[in-house]
């Protein structure tokens, strides 16, 4: 990840930049990065696959704290970026970085460098990919953040989103509303005495490896709101779903908060930040489906149907009557 060159010499206020890639960034390289001292890398794609690349942003203040640990930001990014991956039913193989440093703010400093690359270290090892390049930069305001993932499926193979049909079930992996508690919890909102929902806020926990074509017809992660995103998934197939807001799967911290609050089921179903897999699976593979989360340890639970005679989503409690929601999900413009 070379520096650009037409920047001034200065910009960047650690040591110089190539020596500030060498000593945080160069042990996470793979192969194929060349030692991050070309402007690019250069890999032999395995015969008999099709590529599958996503990327992603995250900025200080909108997608992650200013005083969370530097340790789990950078990991955040990657998994997030996973996420994608494995909504596409893709295996991921590596990843690019462009980080935009403000410039002499007293806080990202080399410490905070070196544990945001120990963190990153963590998840190459978890998830087998390694880093291939990127860029570095100084800016005048919050830190920035993107990631490009790199993957691959057999070809025909991934999984898309306009792919779900009339009848199929709404299946989602994981628990719900955790990421938008954790964010509660941090904020002073709300109690959360296991850490357990600002772990999952800092630490998504993408469903990479499930093998899950041929199983579902379609397939999206949940970043935005499981109620929006539900209803991406039924536009893209140009049907309607029905939410069944009662059968969504909580944690046992996000029950405790949520209790028998509407205002906060609802949040649950907006707030995004969960990175769990929504999944349009046919009738007849629920059994498929189940055994192969159950291999990946992942659970999976029924929350809806897709109807051709809807438009859009219509979220409902269990006895079928409406259940109140301000709004959908999380808009980025």
């Amino acid at each position: 990840m070379p520096a650009d060159r037409t920047k001034e010499a200065s910009s960047f206020s650690l040591p110089d930049e190539f020596t500030f890639i060498r000593r945080h960034f160069l042990s996470l390289a793979g192969p194929g990065a060349l030692g991050l001292t070309d402007d690019a890398a250069v890999f032999a794609p395995q015969p008999g696959r099709e590529f599958v690349v996503a990327a992603d942003a995250m900025v200080e203040g909108v997608h992650f704290l200013p005083d969370d640990p530097a340790g789990t930001i950078g990991r955040k990014l990657l998994r997030s970026n996973l996420s994608d991956l494995a909504a596409m039913d893709a295996r991921p193989f590596g990843w690019l970085l462009t980080l935009a440093c403000p410039k002499n703010d007293g806080r990202h400093d080399e410490a905070w460098f070196a544990a945001f690359a120990n963190g990153l270290a963590k998840d190459q090892r978890e998830f087998g990919v390694s880093l291939l390049g990127g860029d570095t930069t100084s800016t005048r305001g919050p830190l920035v953040l993107s990631l490009t993932i790199l993957g691959d499926v057999a070809p025909g193979t991934a999984l898309r989103r306009n792919g779900a049909c009339d009848g199929d079930g709404l299946w989602v992996t994981g628990t719900i509303g955790d990421g938008a508690l954790g964010l509660k919890a941090l904020l002073g909102e709300i109690p959360d005495p296991t850490g357990w929902l600002t772990d999952r806020y800092r630490l998504p926990r993408p469903r990479v490896g499930l093998e899950l074509a041929g199983i579902a017809h379609a397939a999206m992660d949940v970043s935005d709101g499981l109620a929006q995103d539900a209803g991406h998934l039924a536009r893209e197939s140009g049907l309607g779903v029905r939410l069944d807001a009662d059968a969504v799967p909580l944690s046992d911290a996000a029950r405790a908060v949520v209790g028998t609050d509407p205002a906060r089921l609802a949040l649950c179903l907006s707030g995004g930040d969960d990175y769990e897999l929504l999944l349009a699976v046919p009738d007849d593979a629920t059994e498929r489906l189940q055994a192969r989360c159950a291999r990946g340890g992942v659970p999976v639970t029924r929350i809806g149907r897709f109807d051709a005679s809807l438009s859009g989503v219509s979220v409902c409690r269990a006895d079928g009557s409406p259940f109140p929601m301000d709004r959908l999900g999380w808009s980025h413009i």
